[in-house]
């Protein structure tokens, strides 16, 4: 349950920013959280409610746009989406480090990331 450590410090962050700003309330915390994090963003909404009461952030919205995951590859220089394959033990659709045009490995170039996007302070 990473999710909890995360939210945790991601929380830490904006009281952190809040703080710098002398903001008396957190209105809103826009997050950018990529697929390839596999975060349960409902853990994290709710990791995200434990965490911000009683402090400046109790009652803000948490808003999270999630990202999709991208790849290069260096050999055809494909650039795009990742390629899925069927996983009958998860029962969910994998991400593959196969390039979908020549096979060859990939780098991932998106879908990593978990960052506060922007805060709605109130002075």
């Amino acid at each position: 349950m990473h999710e909890f450590s995360i939210t945790s410090r991601i929380v830490n962050c904006v009281l952190e920013e809040a703080k710098k700003h002398n903001a008396r309330r957190v209105n809103e915390v826009h997050l950018v959280v990529g697929k390839l994090t596999f975060l349960g963003l409902e853990q994290v909404r709710f990791a995200y409610e434990m965490l911000v009461k009683n402090t400046i952030l109790e009652d803000s919205k948490l808003h999270i746009e999630e990202k999709d995951g991208a790849v290069k590859c260096d050999r055809c220089g494909y650039a795009g989406d990742l390629r899925y394959e069927d996983d009958p033990v998860y029962h969910v659709p994998s991400p593959t480090l196969v390039c979908p045009k020549c096979e060859g490995a990939v780098n991932i170039v998106g879908g990593k990331e978990c960052t506060i996007k922007r805060l709605k302070l109130v002075a």
